[in-house]
C-alpha cells in the first residue's frame, strides 16, 4: 500500500484473468485456452481496474501481457459478448462500448510499460489490445486481424482508427480496418506492428529478457518517455518542444540523473532507483 491509495486497497485476486508479480515485473494472462482467450464482460472490467490500480503499486515496474496456450486472443466472445449485446439498450450498448475504450485510453495512460507477447492470433479486441500496449514481441505463428467490420461494426474499435494510422500509416490502417483481413506475422513485421519478431520457441524468453531489461531500467524515465509519446501526438510543435524542455529540467533533479553521472565517473552500471 503505498500513500497515493489512502483507503482503497489493492485487488488480492482477478477471477477472469491470471495475475502474477514477481521481481518487478507483473503478468497478466488471458487463460481460456479453448476459446483462443476471448474477452468478456468482465475481463475488460478487471483489466481496466487493474491498469487504473499498477500506477500505485511499487513492486510493479512492467507490465506484461500473454495469452495461454495456441493464441494471443480471438477478441470479444461471440456468444459472451455479442449475444448479449444484441439484447441491450442504447444505454447500456453506450456504457459497454465506453468501458472497451477505457482499456486502452488506461493501457496508454499507463506510466508502467506494456509489453504484449503474442503467439497465434490476435484478432479484434485482442489486436487493439497489443496495438495499444509499448512493445509487441511476435512469434513466427503470430497474426492479426483487426475484424470488426466483418461482423458488421466499425473498424474504428476501441482507438484503432487514432492508433493504428500514427503507427502503420493511413494507408496501410485503412487496408486493416476496413477490410479486417487476418495478416501473418512477417506483414505485420513489415508494415511497422512489431517491435521484436522471433521463433515460437523464443517468444517466452524474448519476452521475459524485455520485461527483465524496462524493470531494470531507469523506471521515470520510461514512464516520462511514455507519456511524452502519448500526448504530443496531438501537439503542435511548439508545445512539443516546451513540454519536453520542461519535462527533462524535472528529470535533471532526479536521484537517477545523479547516479547515472556517478556510475559513469566510476565505471560502473547505474543502480536506479526510480527517484
Amino acid at each position: 500500500m503505498t500513500r497515493y491509495r489512502a483507503s482503497a486497497r489493492f485487488t488480492e485476486e482477478w477471477k477472469h484473468f491470471r495475475f502474477e508479480v514477481a521481481d518487478g515485473v507483473a503478468t497478466m494472462t488471458l487463460n481460456r485456452p479453448e476459446k483462443l482467450n476471448p474477452l468478456t464482460f468482465e475481463s475488460y472490467a478487471d483489466l481496466r481496474d487493474l491498469l487504473h490500480q499498477l500506477p500505485t503499486r511499487d513492486d510493479v515496474s512492467v507490465l506484461v501481457i500473454r495469452g495461454e496456450g495456441k493464441g494471443f486472443s480471438g477478441g470479444g466472445d461471440v456468444n459472451e459478448i455479442i449475444g448479449e449485446l444484441l439484447k441491450m439498450d442504447a444505454r447500456d450498448l453506450m456504457g459497454f462500448t465506453k468501458m472497451t475504450g477505457d482499456v486502452i485510453r488506461a493501457m496508454r495512460e499507463c506510466p508502467v510499460p506494456i509489453i504484449s507477447g503474442i503467439q497465434g492470433i490476435a484478432a479484434g479486441a485482442g489486436s487493439v489490445i497489443a496495438l495499444a500496449s509499448d512493445f509487441r514481441v511476435v512469434a513466427q505463428s503470430g497474426k492479426f486481424a483487426f475484424l470488426f467490420t466483418k461482423v458488421g461494426l466499425s473498424g474504428g474499435d476501441m482507438g484503432a482508427a487514432y492508433l493504428l494510422p500514427r503507427m502503420v500509416g493511413a494507408g496501410r490502417a485503412t487496408e486493416l480496418l476496413m477490410l479486417g483481413d487476418t495478416i501473418d506475422a512477417e506483414t505485420a513485421d513489415r508494415y511497422g506492428l512489431v517491435s521484436q519478431l522471433v521463433a515460437d520457441e523464443e517468444l517466452d524468453a524474448a519476452v521475459g529478457a524485455l520485461a527483465r531489461r524496462l524493470a531494470d531500467g531507469p523506471r521515470l524515465a520510461y514512464a516520462q518517455t511514455k507519456s511524452l509519446i502519448t500526448r504530443e501526438l496531438d501537439m503542435s510543435m511548439a508545445a512539443s518542444v516546451e513540454l519536453d524542455a520542461m519535462t527533462q529540467a524535472l528529470l535533471m533533479t532526479t536521484e537517477d540523473h545523479a547516479e547515472f553521472h556517478a556510475a559513469f565517473n566510476e565505471r560502473r552500471p547505474p543502480n536506479w532507483k526510480g527517484r
